[in-house]
């Protein structure tokens, strides 16, 4: 019996082992079946169950749904933290190996963000407390291509940027596994579980890990602080909406694209040792807001709208034009695009304090319309510049949610 690219000549769970591995591995199989049965048979249960306190919160217990119109991991509300993994397809890999792949991680994607062990999971009592877990997947250029599917316009890199020093191992990739949890040990055992579908077809060509402030620690529905100190991302358009669904959902061009979106991923190196040797005024009028409440400078509360028109006595702009702010705002009302920040800090190994910045997460329909002419002003005139570095940088076109029956990508490939 013989099988493509990640196939099998048995099951897709068949564990290739050899010699006495393999008769180790096949005893403790018949033993570990024998164990179930008998358990099942006396009453009993059979481990995994009792794995899980009777008390469990509601942090563990809080499931986001897998299948539906959209991917999950979108519109839901951040996780604290994120992993953001990319793939690159192994050389032989065809539209049928594509098929095989998406329907493996699809399948255990939807059984383990609702709190069930994958079927090959060696690990299940780390399936059991999903802390809101989602996985979203996203396709390169690369991979629609091998689909033989029409890629959108924007499915290429970004144009370059003055500001950019992007570094190899940070860029690019044919498949983007998103996986968020308010549980590191969740999100760890996902991330594991999905690669190891995944490893017969594609390599690990980067994977980036994110964070955000503790599920609990802010009130619901505040905007998270990068590690300047700010309030990042106040002005988004808001999930459920009208406005949300224009400026995020793909209405097709091309056609497998109908309830999608696109992501740009950017690594952003922060220079915190230089952002503290600025002053509280000078790091207000960098941003354009106030630190601690995240007001504009014309305005007292978060949400305020800005006065780009207000002057100070001596006659300059409140909020300068190399601010942040002002850079980051179109007069165009569809350059817009919704964001999901995280937080990084890595330990340098150079006897430096840290290597710290932000992994910026930007949805939107199209790349071209949307995120480029933001991010061309931030290059041109934005004073943060010179504390902040794109080092990294990725675009995804992120396919459709699917129902029970069906998987993600099924409308590519």
């Amino acid at each position: 019996m013989t099988a493509g690219p990640g196939g099998s000549g048995f099951s897709r769970r068949h564990l290739l082992v050899g010699g006495a591995a393999a008769a180790g591995a096949g005893a403790a199989a018949m033993l570990g079946a024998q164990a179930v049965a008998g358990a099942l048979a006396r009453g009993g249960d059979t481990g995994a169950d009792r794995a899980r306190p009777t008390d469990a919160t509601a942090v563990g217990d809080a499931v986001v749904p897998f299948h539906g119109t959209h991917q999950a991991g979108i519109e839901t509300p951040p996780q604290a933290h994120a992993r953001f993994i990319a793939l690159d397809l192994r050389p032989e890999v065809d539209a049928a190996a594509l098929r095989r792949m998406l329907r493996v991680l699809s399948d255990d994607a939807a059984r383990i963000t609702q709190g069930t062990a994958p079927l090959a999971d060696t690990e299940p009592e780390l399936a059991l407390a999903p802390a809101r877990l989602t996985v979203t997947f996203g396709f390169g250029p690369g991979l629609v291509e091998r689909a033989g599917g029409i890629a959108p316009a924007w499915l290429r890199p970004l144009p370059p940027f003055g500001i950019d020093r992007l570094r190899p191992e940070w860029n690019g990739g044919d498949l983007l596994l998103h996986v968020g949890s308010d549980d590191p040990v969740t999100l760890a055992h996902a991330a594991r579980m999905l690669l190891k579908d995944a490893r017969s077809f594609a390599t690990v060509r980067w994977s980036q890990h994110g964070f955000r402030r503790a599920a609990g620690a802010d009130a619901s529905g505040s905007t998270m602080r990068n590690l300047f100190g700010q309030l990042d991302g106040t002005v988004n358009p808001v999930p459920g909406t009208a406005d949300f669904d224009e400026l995020v959902w793909s209405a097709g061009a091309p056609e497998w694209m109908t309830g999608g979106t696109s992501l740009v991923l950017r690594r952003i190196a922060m220079d915190l040792d230089g952002w503290d040797r600025v002053d509280r005024p000078g790091r207000e009028a960098a941003v354009g807001r106030r630190l601690g409440s995240g007001a504009p400078l014309t305005g007292s509360r978060e949400h305020d709208e800005p006065d780009f028109e207000a002057l100070t006595p001596v006659g300059f702009p409140v909020i300068a034009d190399f601010s942040h702010l002002r850079r980051s705002r179109s007069d165009v009302p569809g350059e817009r695009i919704f964001r999901r920040g995280y937080n990084y800090d890595e330990s340098p190994g150079d006897g430096s304090i840290s290597d710290a910045g932000l992994l910026f997460a930007s949805y939107q329909a199209d790349v071209d319309r949307q995120f480029v002419p933001i991010q061309r002003r931030l290059d041109e005139l934005d004073l943060l510049n010179e504390w902040t570095t794109p080092i990294g940088s990725a675009v995804f076109a992120v396919p459709p949610g699917c129902a029970a029956d069906g998987y993600v990508g099924e409308t590519l490939v």
